[in-house]
């Protein structure tokens, strides 16, 4: 059964110009972070950076592939699911995993977890997420408490949401149905560093700290 891995990426970003390549206060390209982590992955057979600008390629480390892309794929109004189905359209893979460079911090233990739930077959997709404890408020109102009484945090009926930091997923799901997410998904429950996604400057400026602390 083969594994792929890829890294969709964009140099064009318009939230934050140049976030991929862009370096934390050490000096590392945000970029290496994750696939310095694929590699580390034992299940992943291959794995790839999927962009349009050959450009990229100065920051790839040896063992990591380019695949580029068509420059149509870059714009704002192209739907994400038509990446997913292009990349699996070039390359044949039995599991699918996508990740993003602005999810710096998922660990190597996360991915095979995930990806070894996928390929036991008793799920069809697998994601990150994190789990969410906290007073939820919607249209003015208490949304999972009510004000009179009000329980510890810890014992509020979790909830989880997604971390776009990391998807699994059968090329069948892919091109026959155009879903990263399946209809029975492994969750995968991701720390709090893990779950750190990258979008806007001030997101940058907390991985930045974070980076630090663990380097």
């Amino acid at each position: 059964m083969k594994t792929v891995a890829f890294v969709p990426i964009k140099m064009n970003n318009e939230r934050l110009p140049g976030k991929n390549t862009k370096a934390f206060s050490n000096g590392k390209p945000l970029i290496a972070y994750i696939l310095e982590t694929l590699q580390k992955v034992g299940s992943v057979d291959e794995t790839y950076v999927y962009c349009s600008n050959p450009a990229i390629c100065e920051f790839l480390p040896e063992g990591v592939k380019y695949l580029q892309r068509s420059e149509h794929l870059d714009l704002s109004t192209t739907p994400f699911n038509q990446v997913l189905t292009s990349f699996a359209k070039d390359v044949e893979a039995d599991i699918y995993i996508l990740t993003h460079a602005t999810a710096p911090f998922i660990q190597p233990q996360t991915f095979e977890k995930a990806v070894a739930a996928v390929a036991s077959g008793e799920y069809d997709s697998a994601l990150s997420v994190s789990k969410l404890q906290e007073f939820i408020w919607k249209d003015g109102k208490p949304f999972n408490y009510s004000t009179d009484n009000i329980p510890r945090t810890q014992d509020l009926e979790p909830l989880y949401t997604e971390t776009c930091g990391m998807y699994v997923y059968t090329r069948q799901l892919i091109l026959e149905e155009n879903r990263r997410v399946g209809h029975k998904p492994y969750l995968v429950e991701v720390s709090k560093i893990e779950a750190c996604d990258i979008n806007e400057a001030d997101d940058f400026v907390i991985a930045d700290a974070i980076a630090q602390t663990l380097n």
